[in-house]
């Protein structure tokens, strides 16, 4: 197996050179209205939560959790546990070496939410690429930006939640980036018959920019990697004659070949093995090997591969990949198998080009590598046996082609080029792979790059091919997938079948762009590029410009090659909470990554009118940046989260009180005459209360203390949630006449804002207590000498 190559080095400085001299947010920026039509192409980002083979599992409420990635904000998972400690995580199927964003939003957005997102390769091992468990602001969530190859697994773990807080997760959204490894290209054969015509930039302006040739104006838009086809001795598709002028024959497709090489541009050779066009529907032998013998045509397809293979490594144009092969679903070099078998999808007596039938007695004389299927499921052993006798003669064939390449060219890939189907266990296209690698390899050949072509119009939806291509990465890991040949109509009107692209210029680029997502998003970065199908010819990314005669210039679409891939990612969504008839507060700056060093760093945003704050519910605002648009995602709430009662006391009380089970409220105005105790598991909420006397807990689930007036001690051991004062959450400070002493507790912890006449001490909380403003006279020390 080959390792893949990096985009060539002057694809690569092109393309730098374009992004470069283009101010731009993600990617390059300002949509290409100096093109033909407009269309605004963004860089391409991914979601990848929202793929089917996506898991998302949770450490309690696991029914839950598909919920936090069903693309619904109004759905959550909801852990059945207590806040702390518990984690919501996602095996993405694969491992993706260029996520950069993550986004986490929380269900309540009265609450703040203390977590950490971790990242993994094996689901065992670790690492932290987002830290919020400091978090001391309300809001719902947030996005964070990262770098780490190599990852397959995401988990949101929650550290912490403001007392009172419905803990759960409504969306998790991890985010994937074009990799600068993934090849973006063009079969363009048909360079070696431009017919006269000029290809331009910009054919009106007075700098025309790149031209007149074909390849010089793709290679100035961004396209990094050329495929050419070869026909054995081009002739005509209808006579079988050879055409006066044979293009894409061998010999001027060693001419294009260097043109490619020259501009330094990654090469591809796709073998039809044929006179004239090969596809799943024909695949005629070339006319010089259709009377021999099957031995015989074995040997030619060998000699023919290595002689020609030779030849580009001798000219200096070393291929990155040759294809064995075009299209080949259902065999190639079809012969005299197509004798008498019954009409089928397949290879059949009345198969294309005409010549093929016209001239039966040559072109089907002798065997060939047509499969035939209609024999699959014959409960005749004659017939049965006839359907694997065409997979061994298919398989012969085209180890003896690999074989070649292998001989011929050791640096260069193999690939496989087919079209594929319903993938299933029954299925025709489960069965074209299970039989084609089986067999290969027990002739001791394979392959490197699994090929197919997607045209909506024939190989259905996006969604369909999106699982076709998992299913083939994940049965067949040893190999890199391509989409080899794609395209979308800019003109036409209405939709192509299978797609939800209009036929617009935009609609072209968002339907190519699409292809180039889907490649990207293959699991375990398995996708290895894909290519436009002679995009100056078949639904055209070009135009011919009305009143200059053989004159052509590029669709905007054609951007989609240099504008696809993101230069900076941005923290493109903030939470903020505010109270009803509170200003809300927006941060001055969001982060910002840069792709091609992974650094991060702070970027200014000038935001919009701020929302009114007069009733709940909940708004955005949209802010700009230097390299974009930031959204700030303003909840406008009656109160902020806050721990339910089971009991209230109000009024005076003398003597002590304590608190054995569940959580007492101590309401605004309430006095406690006598010391107040709260047993493990209990709670204590007080909110302008005033207690004449100590307060001590041990372990308890809660205590959480507003602008209460404390006259003794206040010791708390333990516990899982401690509120000592907390401006940001509308809570008001204490005042504690008294030593202040906070040990052992975990979670939530903030003590803030606090006039304390005595001593505070902290020890041995996880996390540490947080908080600032405290006016304490006496000694701070421990966890607390800084509060």
């Amino acid at each position: 197996m080959h390792s893949r190559r990096s985009r060539s080095a002057a694809g690569a400085c092109a393309a730098l050179a374009l992004a470069g001299a283009l101010v731009g947010a993600l990617g390059p920026a300002d949509a290409a209205s100096a093109l033909y039509g407009t269309a605004d192409i963004q860089p391409i980002e991914s979601n990848l939560a929202l793929k089917p083979w996506v898991e998302a599992t949770a450490s309690s409420g696991a029914a839950t959790a598909p919920l936090a990635v069903d693309g619904d904000s109004g759905t959550a998972w909801a852990p059945t546990e207590p806040a702390a400690g518990q984690w919501l995580q996602l095996d993405l199927g694969g491992a993706y070496d260029n996520l950069r964003k993550v986004h986490v939003a929380f269900a309540d957005p009265g609450a703040v939410h203390q977590y950490r997102v971790e990242a993994s390769s094996d689901g065992e091992t670790w690492a932290t690429v987002a830290d919020r468990t400091g978090a001391q602001a309300p809001g719902a969530g947030g996005v964070d930006l990262f770098t780490r190859p190599g990852t397959r697994f995401v988990r949101v773990a929650v550290t912490g939640a403001s007392p009172g807080a419905a803990v759960g997760v409504s969306e998790l959204e991890v985010y994937n980036y074009l990799r600068d490894d993934v090849v973006l290209g063009a079969d363009l054969s048909w360079m070696d018959d431009q017919r006269g015509r000029e290809y331009w930039v910009h054919p009106q302006a007075e700098d025309r920019g790149a031209g007149p040739f074909l390849l010089d104006v793709m290679q100035d838009r961004g396209m990094e990697y050329t495929r050419l086809r070869v026909f054995n001795e081009p002739r005509n598709e209808s006579t079988g004659n050879p055409n006066a002028i044979p293009y894409q024959g061998p010999e001027r497709t060693l001419t294009s070949a260097r043109w490619v090489a020259e501009r330094g541009l990654g090469l591809g050779i796709d073998f039809h093995y044929a006179d004239s066009w090969a596809d799943p529907g024909k695949q005629p032998k070339p006319r010089a090997w259709a009377g021999l013998e099957f031995e015989e045509l074995t040997d030619a397809v060998y000699d023919y591969t290595r002689e020609y293979v030779a030849q580009l490594v001798a000219q200096g144009t070393v291929p990155d990949k040759v294809a064995v092969g075009n299209e080949i679903a259902n065999g190639f070099m079809w012969g005299s198998e197509a004798v008498g078998a019954p009409s089928t999808e397949a290879v059949h007596a009345g198969a294309d080009p005409p010549y093929f039938r016209n001239q039966a007695a040559l072109y089907q004389s002798q065997p060939g590598g047509g499969i035939l299927w209609q024999y699959r499921f014959s409960q005749d052993p004659a017939e049965h046996q006839r359907y694997l006798d065409s997979w061994d003669r298919f398989t012969t064939l085209l180890a003896a082609g690999i074989a070649a390449v292998r001989d011929a060219s050791p640096e260069s890939q193999v690939e496989l080029h087919s079209v594929v189907g319903r993938i299933s266990g029954m299925g025709k296209a489960g069965e074209y792979w299970q039989q084609l690698t089986t067999r290969l390899n027990a002739k001791g050949q394979d392959f490197d790059v699994l090929a197919l072509s997607y045209y909506p119009e024939h190989h259905g939806s996006l969604a369909q091919m999106e699982a076709n291509l998992h299913t083939l990465a994940t049965a067949y890991p040893q190999y890199e997938l391509e989409i080899a040949e794609t395209s979308y109509p800019a003109t036409g009107g209405g939709t192509m079948p299978n797609s939800t692209f209009p036929r617009t210029v935009q609609g072209q680029a968002d339907a190519v762009q699409a292809v180039f997502q889907m490649v990207n998003d293959i699991v375990d970065n398995r996708g290895a590029g894909a290519l436009t199908w002679e995009p100056a010819g078949f639904q055209a990314m070009f135009r011919a410009v009305p009143g200059m005669a053989n004159t052509y210039e590029p669709n905007a679409s054609i951007d989609v090659y240099h504008r696809s891939r993101a230069t900076h990612v941005i923290e493109d969504t903030v939470y903020r909470s505010a109270l009803t008839g509170s200003a809300a507060e927006l941060p001055g700056t969001v982060e910002v990554l840069t792709v091609a060093d992974g650094s991060r760093s702070a970027v200014p945003v000038d935001w919009g009118d701020l929302p009114a704050t007069d009733a709940p519910g909940r708004t955005a605002v949209t802010g700009t940046t230097e390299y974009g648009e930031v959204t700030a995602v303003v909840d406008v709430v009656d109160a902020y989260a806050a721990p339910a009662c089971d009991t209230v006391v109000t009024g005076v009380r003398s003597g002590p009180l304590s608190i054995a089970s569940g959580t007492t409220c101590l309401a605004e105005g309430t006095a406690v005459h006598g010391p107040v105790t709260v047993a493990p598991g209990a709670g204590l909420v007080a909110d302008g209360a005033q207690i004449r006397g100590p307060v001590t807990t041990t372990s308890a689930a809660v205590v959480f203390l507003c602008g209460t007036d404390i006259s003794g001690p206040v010791t708390l051991d333990g516990g899982t949630a401690v509120t000592l004062g907390d401006p940001a959450l509308d809570c008001a400070s204490n005042e504690i006449r008294g030593p202040v002493s906070v040990t052992g507790s975990s979670g939530w912890n903030v003590i803030a804002g606090n006039d304390i006449s005595g001593p505070l001490s902290c020890s041995g909380n996880e996390p540490a207590p947080a908080g600032s403003g405290n006016d304490v006279r006496g000694p701070k020390s421990g966890q607390c000498a800084g509060l």
